[in-house]
């Protein structure tokens, strides 16, 4: 991010799509059914989803019922999804819309059959197929444990830090309205907001000796990819389970080190894969340490309460059912139908339903993903190596204007 203010401003004007206008349904002609209706989706029918009625799509539902509790506390006039985002040409509705739905939904409780299940959503939602120009790619990601402690040791070391207080956030929206959705971060310095302290700044100590830490653990690399994650557990020396979660961040640009490990040619693109990247890291400490400066973004950290790991919509993940997306382009809470492979069964389809609820650093673009695995050593093994293409398709509801 430049440190000019005026010149961001002038960027973020280039990317802003022009605002949803008021809601009469889906600009689809009835006749066009099944074409695009942009570049970048395409009305589907249930019989274009491949492994539809062989999914368990109850086990989807308690994910879509989460997601309902935040829906529910909105007012029902107020649009589905933020304005200005670029919702790829679709109209989502409002969230009375979706309260209507989530009203229906919790009629189908635990004891539900699967069937009961796949009903409501053919009866109340279409598929709608993203198209990516760049294809789409789907990832995993999990819950890390880490050790660590309250204070800092020989062996405990890394801190995690609480977000700063000199931290500022700025919702541009509050000066241009075309901006509402776009969010700048930084510091006061000599009376002008500055880009806050980059990795490297603050590896090298400029948040040292401020009260921030939140806890100590024992390994840089896995402190670094705790940041990448969100959110994680922290095993204590008496062995107390501590949730930590993202709090914030410094805003700067994430830089993704892997893309650069294969330019450089240390890991082959074939070979690439969180596993790769820690084992190289680990055997090439100083080199490491340099190309951990690359990625400028840093995340913050707070305590969680709670079973699960808390996603950016504000609920509880669901292993296997919940995934992160680009909320530019798909909003969170939407059901989803994911086709992609099983990163340790070879060729193996995984096609299931899944919930957006969580966003996340890389993940960019309409048809991008980022799979949920759940907590533990095989989710972090199923998240390390899933790299694969991917289709989906947002459900949205059908509206009978």
């Amino acid at each position: 991010m430049t440190s000019k203010l005026f010149v961001s401003l002038s960027v973020l004007f280039c990317l802003v799509l022009a605002g949803c206008s008021q809601f009469v349904g889906f600009p689809l002609e009835k006749s066009e059914e099944g074409k695009a209706n942009s570049n970048k989706v395409v009305l589907a029918n249930y019989s274009d989803l491949d492994g539809w009625s062989e999914d368990k799509v109850s086990q989807a539902l308690p994910a879509f019922l989460k997601s309902c509790t935040k829906i529910a506390k909105r007012e029902n006039s107020k649009p589905f999804a933020a304005k200005n985002r670029n919702l790829l040409g679709l109209e989502v509705g409002r969230m009375g819309h979706w309260q209507y739905l989530c009203k229906i939904a919790k009629t189908l409780d635990h004891r539900a059959s699967k069937e009961a299940v796949r009903q409501y959503f053919e009866k109340y939602f279409k598929p709608y197929k993203l198209v990516s120009v760049a294809g789409g790619l789907v990832t995993g990601y999990y819950e890390p444990t880490l050790r660590g402690s309250w204070a800092k040791t020989k062996r405990f070391y890394v801190p995690l830090y609480k977000k700063p207080k000199d931290l500022i956030s700025v919702n541009l929206g509050k000066f241009v309205p075309e901006l509402a959705t776009k969010t700048i971060h930084g510091r006061v310095e000599n009376q002008q907001l500055v880009p806050y302290w980059s990795r490297e700044e603050i590896y090298n100590g400029m948040l040292g000796n401020r009260g921030l830490d939140l806890l100590w653990v024992d390994s840089l690399v896995d402190a670094f990819f705790l940041q990448i994650q969100g959110s994680g557990v922290v095993l204590l020396p008496g062995g107390e389970r501590v949730r930590v979660g993202y709090a914030g961040k410094n805003g700067l640009p994430y830089f993704a080190i892997g893309r650069d490990l294969i330019k450089s040619g240390a890991i082959s693109k074939q070979r690439m894969s969180m596993e790769s990247i820690k084992e190289w890291l680990a055997k090439n400490p100083k080199k490491g340490l340099e190309l951990m400066k690359k990625n400028k973004s840093f995340i913050f950290f707070r305590l969680l309460k709670g079973a699960g790991p808390l996603g950016a919509q504000g609920v509880e993940l669901t292993p296997g059912r919940s995934i992160a997306v680009d909320r530019n382009f798909i909003p969170l809470g939407v059901p989803v139908w994911l086709d992609t492979i099983h990163p340790l069964k070879g060729n193996k389809p995984l096609r299931r339903l899944v919930v957006a609820q969580d966003t996340g650093g890389a993940i960019r673009g309409p048809a991008r993903a980022d799979f949920f695995w759940g907590a533990g050593s095989q989710a972090g093994k199923k998240a390390g190596f899933m790299k694969n293409i991917g289709t989906m398709h947002l459900l949205l509801p059908r509206f009978h204007n």
